[in-house]
């Protein structure tokens, strides 16, 4: 199942590639797909879990949302909120998804400040592992953790 998925999100990321590409005012090329311009090269990340509700309660701990549960084909899910053409985040619990702080590390936009966030991880079934640091003063801070299903997870915040 997750390959037909994998391989249907590919076919219909490559139709509107070759489909849609206009020129930026700046001079770059654009990909637009449908009636919106990508805003990411990302457009979906995908968050193992092995407990779907404690997951869901840790992220909407960490990030302050709600996260609407829904399943399809056999693999539930946990779907953060989005804003047309931005990544969409799933926190994923089916049978070829298993937790692991090994692998991609996905960052998390905090905003201006990651340190409430970082002050509710071990609250609820995480592990900090890096306190918030300095990048530099221009690129802000960031945070990794564990999250309450095992994942390696980044936070990043401008203050």
């Amino acid at each position: 199942m997750k390959q037909y998925i994998t391989t249907t999100i590919i076919l219909l990321w490559g139709l509107g590639l070759t489909s849609c590409k206009e020129e930026s005012q700046f001079g770059a090329v654009t990909e637009k797909v449908g009636d919106y311009r990508m805003k990411n090269t990302i457009s979906i990340v995908e968050i193992p879990a092995s407990d779907l509700s404690r997951a869901i309660i840790f992220y909407q701990a960490i990030l302050s949302v709600t996260i609407e549960r829904m399943t399809m084909g056999g693999t539930e899910m946990g779907v953060l909120p989005a804003e047309n053409g931005s990544v969409n985040v799933v926190i994923v619990k089916g049978k070829d998804y298993t937790p692991t702080k090994n692998g991609v590390l996905v960052y998390l936009n905090l905003g201006m400040d990651l340190q409430p966030a970082l002050d509710q991880v071990e609250k609820s079934g995480g592990k900090i592992l890096l306190s918030k640091t300095l990048i530099d003063p221009e690129m802000g801070y960031y945070a990794l953790v564990i999250d309450s299903e095992g994942n390696r997870v980044g936070f990043h915040s401008k203050n």
